[in-house]
């Protein structure tokens, strides 16, 4: 049975934005929202995670829990989702700080 996906996606190839252009409309700049099947919607988030380079994507899909969703991230990114007790929460983990270096 087909249901509703998005796909959020950040600083990633442009190629990956058309292949995925073809199955969801992108609403806005990085956001795809579509309906696929379940195999349909795992193939394309494969294809995400192999192709995201050093961007960032998140799925959120329609799934049997106590919020009736799930969320999958690939790629670095500062927003960890965590299981609490059945829940899925948002972890902010510190930005990556880059440390000075002299020029000589």
């Amino acid at each position: 049975m087909p249901s509703m996906f998005v796909i959020a996606t950040t600083a990633v190839p442009d190629h990956l934005r058309g292949a995925l252009s073809r199955w969801a409309s992108e609403v806005v700049p990085g956001i795809f929202v579509g309906t696929v099947s379940a195999r349909v919607r795992d193939e394309l988030w494969t294809t995400v995670t192999e192709t995201v380079g050093d961007g960032a994507a998140l799925l959120v899909h329609p799934a049997p829990t106590e919020q009736g969703y799930t969320i999958h991230t690939a790629g670095t990114r500062r927003r960890v989702p965590i299981d609490f007790d059945g829940l899925t929460l948002i972890r902010m983990t510190a930005p990556i700080v880059k440390q000075w270096q002299s020029p000589l």
